[in-house]
C-alpha cells in the first residue's frame, strides 16, 4: 500500500470498510512520551475524515499545545489501515489507523512525534539514504493479583531461561497468539522465544523502514499486552521490574540503504563494513551519551542499565562481544543485505519515534563529519579496572535520569533533532519527573535506616 497516491489509499480504504462491515475506525497517535492516544470514529465519518482530518483538544496531551493553541487535527495515514484481530468481528468489525498531527491549517504539528521521525527519515532521503531498523522488544508476563486484577504483582509465570522450551503453558500460548496477531495486522515476525529472565520473552519484528517500524513497534506492545490480559495476565514493558535479575532491552539493529544496495556493506573490509558504516558507530558511540535520556527515558531505566546484567553501560563496539553499546553481527557470506549494526542500549519503553530520530541523527553525524570509529573492544569490558578502560578512552553512558537530563539538555545534535518543541517539553516533562521521584521515601529506605536511626 506505500507506493499508493493519497486519492488510491482512501479508495482502499473505503472499499475494505465496506467489505468487512467495518463500524468504527480507532484513529491512533502518540504524546511525546510515546504513550498511545485514540478515539474512534464510525464508518459514516470515515471519508470526511480522510479527507480533511478529525480535530480534537490537543491540550490535555502530554507536551502537545498550551492550553490557547489546543486545537489539533488527526489526519489518518490510509496505508496504516488494519482490521484489530482482538474485537469481535461477528457485530461489525474495528480497524485502525495511525494519524499524522496537523495544525487547523494543515501544517505539520512540531510537537507530533510521528512527524519528527518523518523530518528526520527526509534527511537521511536528501543524503540519498533510507534507514531501516529492526528492533528487538523484550517484555515480561506476570500473574495478575486475583483479589484484585487491577494492581500489579511481579509474581512470574514459569522459571525459564534463554530459549528454553518450556512445557506447554500460558506464555507459549500468548507467545502464539500474539505472533499470529501480529502478522493479521500485517506486521512480519522473524523469531519468538524465551528470554534469559523469568517469565521474560522477545518477539523480533521484520526489518523495515523506520516510519513503518515505529508504527509497528506501537502496535506490537498494545497487541502484547492485549492478549495477555486475555489469559488473565498482565504483560509489561517496563525496562527492571524485578531487582537482581535481567531488565528488559530494545536492541536496535539498524542500517543504511543507498536503493537496492546495503550502504553498511564492504567486501573487502576485515569487518565486511564500509566506510560510512563505520562512520555511522563512531557517530552512535560519540553521541550515545546526550541521546540516552531519549532511548531510556524513565527513572527505572537506569535501573537496567547497570553492569553485570546484559545491558551495555560502556562507549566500546565489537562483533562477538554483547557487553558492548554496539554489536556487529557476524557477516555470512551472500547475506550482504543483512550487513548491519546493531544499538543495544535502548529499552522497549521509549518512544520508537522519537529513539529512531536521535540514532539515524547520531550516525548520520558521524558520517557527514568524517568521524572515525575508535578500535573495536572485543575483550570483556565489565571485567576490565576503571584504569584500563580509561587508559583505553571507553567512556560510559549516564548513570541516572537526572545525568542523562543534563546531557540532552545541552546536546546540540538533540535539539535539532526533535525540534524545539518537542526538545523543550520533553526536558520539561522528565525534571518534573525527577524531583518526583527525588522526594519519594522508598521501602529500601525504610528497612535500611528506619531501625538503626
Amino acid at each position: 500500500m506505500a507506493n499508493r497516491s493519497k486519492e488510491e489509499g482512501k479508495e482502499y480504504v473505503l472499499k475494505m470498510a465496506k467489505e468487512h462491515d467495518v463500524k468504527f475506525i480507532r484513529l491512533w497517535f502518540t504524546d511525546i512520551l510515546g504513550m498511545l492516544k485514540s478515539f474512534a470514529i464510525t464508518v459514516e465519518e470515515l471519508e470526511g475524515a480522510l479527507e480533511e482530518g478529525m480535530g480534537f483538544d490537543g491540550s490535555s496531551i502530554q507536551g502537545f499545545a498550551r492550553i490557547d493553541e489546543s486545537d489539533m487535527v488527526a489526519m489518518p495515514d490510509p496505508d496504516t489501515w488494519q482490521l484489530l484481530p482482538w474485537r469481535p468481528r461477528e457485530h461489525r468489525a474495528v480497524a485502525r489507523m495511525f494519524c499524522d498531527v496537523l495544525k487547523p491549517g494543515g501544517q505539520p504539528f512540531e510537537g507530533d512525534p510521528r512527524f519528527v521521525l518523518k523530518r528526520n527519515l527526509k534527511r537521511a532521503a536528501d543524503l540519498g539514504y533510507t534507514y531501516y531498523v529492526g528492533p528487538e522488544l523484550e517484555y515480561f508476563y506476570f500473574r495478575q493479583n486475583p483479589d484484585d486484577p487491577t494492581s500489579y504483582t511481579t509474581q512470574v509465570l514459569d522459571k525459564g531461561g534463554y530459549f528454553d522450551l518450556t512445557p506447554r503453558d500460558a506464555a507459549v500460548d500468548m507467545r502464539k497468539e500474539t505472533v499470529l496477531q501480529l502478522e493479521e495486522l500485517g506486521i512480519g515476525v522473524e523469531y519468538s522465544h524465551h528470554e534469559v529472565a523469568h517469565s521474560q520473552h522477545e518477539i523480533d519484528m521484520r526489518y523495515t523502514d523506520a516510519l513503518t517500524m515505529a508504527d509497528s513497534v506501537m502496535t506490537y506492545r498494545l497487541v502484547v499486552k492485549e492478549v495477555a490480559l486475555k489469559h488473565g495476565v498482565n504483560a509489561t514493558f517496563m525496562p527492571k521490574p524485578i531487582f537482581g535479575i535481567n531488565g528488559s532491552g530494545m536492541h536496535v539493529h539498524q542500517s543504511l540503504f543507498k536503493g537496492e544496495r546495503n550502504a553498511f556493506f564492504d567486501a573487502k573490509d576485515s569487518y565486511h563494513l564500509s566506510k560510512e558504516a563505520r562512520q555511522f558507530i563512531a557517530g552512535l558511540l560519540k553521541h550515545a551519551p546526550e541521546i540516552t535520556a531519549v532511548c531510556n527515558q524513565w527513572i527505572n531505566s537506569y535501573k537496567r542499565l547497570v553492569p553485570g546484567y546484559e545491558a551495555p553501560v560502556y562507549l566500546s563496539w565489537a562483533r562477538r562481544n554483547r557487553s558492548d553499546l554496539v554489536r556487529v553481527p557476524e557477516y555470512r557470506p551472500g547475506r550482504e543485505k543483512a550487513t548491519r549494526i546493531e544499538f543495544r542500549s535502548p529499552d522497549p519503553a521509549c518512544n520508537p519515534y522519537l529513539a529512531f530520530s536521535v540514532m539515524l541523527a547520531a550516525g548520520l553525524e558521524g558520517i557527514e563529519k568524517g568521524y572515525e570509529a575508535p578500535p573495536p573492544v572485543e575483550e570483556n569490558v565489565y571485567e576490565m579496572s576503571a584504569e584500563e578502560r580509561e587508559e583505553r578512552g571507553i567512556g560510559t553512558l549516564p548513570a541516572s535520569l537526572l545525568e542523562a537530563i543534563h546531557l540532552t539538555e545541552n546536546s546540540e545534535l538533540v535539539r535539532k533533532t526533535l525540534g524545539e518543541h518537542v526538545f523543550n517539553a520533553f526536558i520539561e516533562n522528565k525534571k518534573i519527573e525527577w524531583d518526583q521521584y527525588r522526594i519519594q521515601v522508598t521501602e529500601y529506605e525504610l528497612d535500611r535506616y528506619l531501625p538503626i536511626l
